[in-house]
């Protein structure tokens, strides 16, 4: 498209740059009649679980209403975490400490699952274990940081330690937070390169991947299921559906209603900068680490997998917002923490769904004979990865260890339906005046 805003490059685009190395590819594929095991959705979680399913030799077929991996597996920031937002919160007040490490050491092994994953399959991903700075909006929120430190670092097996603001140049070239946290347990990788190779990797093994199919609806038909596609009728023996942030569609619809009313999906959106010098990119990111700060809205940001540019990630707008529209705020988010961008040109913005639910927690279980994997709040390429492969051993009944994710309650809110438009403005607008108060105080 040609661009009139001066912070638009004129070759700017919303299309995510994932894309312009990886696009998600279309398919020329048949919904077949029956399928031992069908997986809604075709994202890394299905693919995950399609592939473990696969080598423990069930016949599989995924379903996506789009492409594989059009979704969050080809937009969101490329961004590998090892459960660091799990183990980050206060789990011990819910579940009491013993559960709480369980839980916490259960997301945090989704990142050696992905690492092993990456190198079994040889995905050609552009990974690399680089560690995460968490830089913190308020004194307050190192001082909390610097008490968690030493319990992510327990449950990951990863150090962790603190950066005080007058040594936070060592890992962010900016002055705008209060020192902060740098994880090892994290990485950062090209999540359309990494979704391609994950489905062509369960493509190498034998699953069927079928996408352009919408499922309407699932039905218990005797012993299995009956799914009810926009390309006709198919039946399976068990069904996963692994939908996450797509799990209602635009016009209200959802295969699995009961868990659409357990899912809040919320609009991420990304922009990417023009081509940077490397002084540059070395002052912004010494280090190459991935940067997610501690606001309740937060800003995360990093270096592209080559190095030459920046990719902004955030909230920027509570309600349905074209990448266009929001573009011009994403920048000037990235102004306030890199002033000397004031003049960078965007050539791309995009946007897509992540999910979280009521309890802030990743989930895997059975409903009405339904297998789920969901959940991700935002940080879902090790999670959804792992989520698959742990929902697949249970489909297997070979998941002999259990997982302390499987079978927790999963809330929903009175008369909520799977549509969080009409309260997400209000809800965001005052997360961001807690945020603006914070600082204040601080």
């Amino acid at each position: 498209m040609t661009s009139v805003d001066p912070l638009l490059a004129p070759d700017f685009k919303t299309t995510p740059w994932w894309w312009e190395a990886a696009s998600p590819p279309s398919r020329d594929s048949v919904l077949p009649d029956h399928a031992g095991v069908a997986i809604v959705g075709g994202g890394y979680a299905g693919l995950s679980a399609a592939l473990t399913l696969r080598r423990l030799g069930h016949d599989v077929t995924v379903l996506d209403a789009e492409r594989i991996g059009w979704g969050a597996s080809s937009r969101n920031g490329g961004m590998v975490s090892g459960g660091l937002k799990v183990a980050s919160g206060a789990l011990g007040k819910t579940y009491g400490a013993e559960r709480a490490q369980a839980i916490a050491q259960a997301a945090a092994a989704s990142f050696p699952f992905i690492e092993e994953t990456i190198a079994r399959e040889g995905i050609d991903c552009d990974y690399l274990r680089c560690g995460r700075f968490v830089p913190a909006w308020t004194p307050k929120h190192y001082d909390d940081q610097a008490a968690r430190a030493g319990f992510i670092a327990e449950v990951t097996g990863l150090p962790t330690h603190m950066l005080p603001k007058d040594r936070q140049r060592e890992a962010l070239g900016s002055d705008h937070y209060h020192g902060g946290m740098i994880a090892e347990a994290s990485g950062s990788l090209h999540p359309g390169k990494y979704a391609r190779g994950l489905a062509d990797a369960a493509d190498r093994a034998g699953v069927r991947l079928v996408d352009g199919v919408r499922v309407g609806a699932i039905q218990q038909d005797g012993t299995g299921f009956r799914l009810a596609t926009d390309r006709g009728q198919m039946r399976a023996d068990a069904v996963l559906v692994a939908t996450n942030g797509y799990t209602r569609d635009g016009e209200g619809r959802s295969a699995m209603p009961w868990l659409a009313r357990r899912m809040i999906p919320v609009g991420s959106y990304i922009i990417a900068t023009e081509e940077l010098p490397a002084e540059a990119m070395d002052r912004f990111f010494p280090g190459r680490r991935m940067i997610s700060d501690t606001k309740r809205v937060l800003n995360y940001f990093r270096p592209s997998p080559y190095g030459n540019r920046i990719l902004w990630g955030g909230r920027a707008s509570f309600a349905p917002t074209e990448p266009a529209a929001a573009a011009p705020v994403l920048h000037g988010f990235m102004r306030a923490v890199f002033p000397e961008l004031k003049d960078v040109r965007l050539t791309h913005a995009w946007t897509g769904n992540v999910a979280f639910t009521f309890d802030f927690l990743p989930h895997i279980g059975v409903q009405d004979g339904i297998h789920y994997a969901a959940g991700c709040q935002g940080s879902g390429v090790a999670m959804a990865t792992w989520l698959g492969h742990r929902a697949a051993l249970k489909i297997a009944g070979a998941d002999n260890e259990g997982f302390a994710l499987d079978g927790l309650n999963f809330p929903t809110a009175p008369l909520y339906n799977g549509n969080p438009n009409w309260f997400l403005p209000i809800v965001g607008g005052w997360y961001r005046l807690r945020d603006h108060i914070d600082r204040a105080a601080a």
